[in-house]
């Protein structure tokens, strides 16, 4: 790999480097998310989960755990792909 190749795939990683921490606050922030409406579901009567509000809360609860785990993979494939960049020379 020439220098001029080299440089530029410093930027690439630096930038991938970036969107791991990006994507990183963004799973926490979105976590903070799923829990709380998983635990607002939780703590209604039972009665009350059953009905139309309930059922709501918890799609919404099952949607934001499925966008979670998708993030969450992700985040950890950027992290492969800057350690595979990292072991270029």
């Amino acid at each position: 790999m020439n220098k001029r190749d080299r440089k530029a795939l410093g930027v690439i990683a630096s930038r991938l480097d970036e969107l791991v921490g990006e994507f990183e606050g963004l799973t926490a922030e979105l976590e903070e998310l799923k829990s709380a409406e998983r635990e607002k579901f939780d703590n209604m009567p039972e009665g009350l989960q059953q009905g139309e509000r309930g059922q709501s809360i918890e799609a919404a609860a099952e949607a934001l755990e499925s966008a979670y785990g998708n993030l969450e993979e992700v985040n950890s494939q950027l992290g492969d792909c800057v350690s595979t960049l990292a072991g270029i020379e």
